[in-house]
Formats: structure tokens, sequence, C-alpha cells
């Protein structure tokens, strides 16, 4: 996540992690059934006003990185060096992501997502979010020469690789063997 520059970012940004930090505490300490916006606004001393005026639901609160994530995607494709072939870049900067989320500290939030159906069904929506702005970025890099059909395909399976993964007993093989599959399609796809 980029720094806020100025005094009253750096306040808004500190008061929204805190009400993400008190969240996901309470959650996994009540269970995020038990747990509603006003307890999360008393526990964090904020107005339940300000809770929304940072995250716009109370799933938004366990998925408080859902920005970054979506910029580290569509930043591997648009910040890689010339050089540097665009499914390695995806496939690096998916690995890390999954790193992140299966981290020993990740668990118990994995397993809650997974306990919830509506965690499950936002994290849904998220995804086909995440695959639209990856596919734009895709399209919208003149170096790849890829129809709109393959950007979309793509997006979506690196979006897929990192929720397959994410569940996997073998997290670091399974983007592998994802990315083995990705890669062939995407070198099927050249003009």
């Amino acid at each position: 996540m980029t720094e806020p520059s100025g005094r009253r970012e750096r306040k808004k940004a500190a008061t929204r992690q805190k009400i993400a930090d008190t969240a996901l505490r309470l959650f996994l300490e009540r269970g995020y059934d038990a747990v509603g916006i006003r307890d999360v606004a008393a526990e964090a001393d904020v107005a339940v006003t300000t809770v929304f005026a940072h995250f716009a639901s109370k799933e938004a609160l366990v998925f408080e990185r859902d920005q970054d994530f979506e910029q580290r995607l569509t930043r591997a494709v648009t910040d890689r060096p010339p050089h540097e072939p665009l499914i390695a870049a995806l496939h690096r900067e998916v690995q890390a992501l999954v790193q992140h989320c299966t981290a020993e500290d990740g668990a118990p939030v994995r397993r809650m997502i997974e306990t919830s159906p509506a965690l499950r069904e936002y994290e849904e929506s998220m995804g086909l979010r995440h695959a639209q702005a990856l596919s734009a970025a895709l399209a919208g890099d003149t170096r790849l020469a890829r129809s709109a059909t393959a950007c979309r395909a793509t997006a979506r399976f690196t979006i897929d690789a990192y929720t397959l993964a994410c569940r996997a007993d073998d997290p670091g093989a399974t983007v592998d063997e994802v990315f083995r599959m990705i890669e062939a399609a995407w070198e099927a796809t050249a003009p």
C-alpha cells in the first residue's frame, strides 16, 4: 500500500487501518456473524458513519487490502520491464500474493471466509472485478497484441489460480501448475 503524503491522508489511513484491524480481531474472537458494524465502531472508538466512510460493507472489512491486490496484479502487467514476459510477471505476483494469504497468521482468516456464505460470495464478486481490471490492463498493453477474449480468459484464469492456491494443500505447486496451463493458452493465442 502506498504511504499517504499529507497529514490528513495519514490520519485517514490510520483510522481506516484501526477499523480494519479491530474488525478482524472481533470477527476472529467472536465469529463473523456475531459481530455487527456497531460493535466494530464502538471497539474502534469511531462513529458507525466513520466505518462506512472507509468501508462499503461489513464484508469489505475482511478484505481491506482488496484495492492493493487489484493494483498489484494490474501493475504486474503495466509496470513490468520491457524484456519480461507477461505470464512470468503475473506468475511471480500471484505466487507472492498466495504466500501472503497462506501465511500462518492468514489461516484463521481463510477458515472464516470459507465458513461464511456472505464472505465467499463477496470474495467471488471481488474476483470478477479484479479479473475485469486485469483484463483491461492486458488489453491496454500494446506489446501484447491479443484478442479481447484472450485477455479476459487470461485475467480470469489468473484470479482463479490465486483462489485455487489459497485453498490448496500445496499452494506454490498449485500456482505453478495453473500458470503452466495459462502460459500454454496464452502462447496458443499469439498472432
